[in-house]
């Protein structure tokens, strides 16, 4: 429903001709065309791709490295496991035709307490792995967000933005930022 001032608007625009008509809104709205000057200010906008800091960030490599570490012997405690099921799991296969039915069952049993013991221990290797590495770049993320603060105000950036979906190679500060932050 259009308001009573928009309506007698709309109606004496359409008595003028097509030529008077942004004249006539720009008279009923009180801006004189002639006398605004045209002022056209210019935003400088960065972007940060947040994916290459945490990947290639020398921050982000040396929180990598310290967690590959911490976590190697548990992987290589879950290879052994999963090593050993199949080896199990092949040998039960060649043996079950000669064995018992109490023997063949007992077996599967042990076979399968071992498959839920790996599922088990994998699950909680890789909470402890994700956990672990969201710790770790939690305080990658509080740096680089100081970095891009620090161009961004001795740079005069009016806005940046992280993780878009398709940016201008100009307007990419990654570089800057990877290099505030070592590497």
């Amino acid at each position: 429903m259009k308001s009573k001032f928009a309506l007698q608007l709309t109606k004496l625009a359409s008595q003028l001709g097509r030529n008077n008509r942004a004249l006539m809104m720009a008279a009923a709205l009180g801006v004189t065309l002639a006398a605004t000057p045209v002022v056209q200010a210019q935003t400088k906008i960065g972007f940060v791709s947040t994916e290459r800091i945490l990947r290639d960030s020398q921050p982000a490599k040396a929180a990598q490295t310290k967690i590959d570490s911490e976590f190697k012997r548990r992987d290589d405690e879950l290879e052994s496991l999963a090593n050993k099921l199949r080896t199990d799991a092949q040998k039960f296969d060649k043996d079950a035709p000669a064995l018992s039915e109490a023997d063949r069952i007992k077996r599967q049993r042990q076979l399968a307490d071992l498959d839920s013991d790996l599922q088990r221990k994998r699950r909680e290797f890789q909470e402890d792995f994700n956990r672990r590495r969201n710790e770790e770049f939690s305080t990658i993320v509080e740096k680089a967000d100081a970095a891009i603060q620090k161009i961004a105000e001795t740079q005069g950036y009016d806005i940046i933005i992280q993780d878009a979906v398709t940016v201008s190679p100009r307007v990419d500060i990654t570089d800057e930022v990877l290099k505030a932050l070592g590497g």
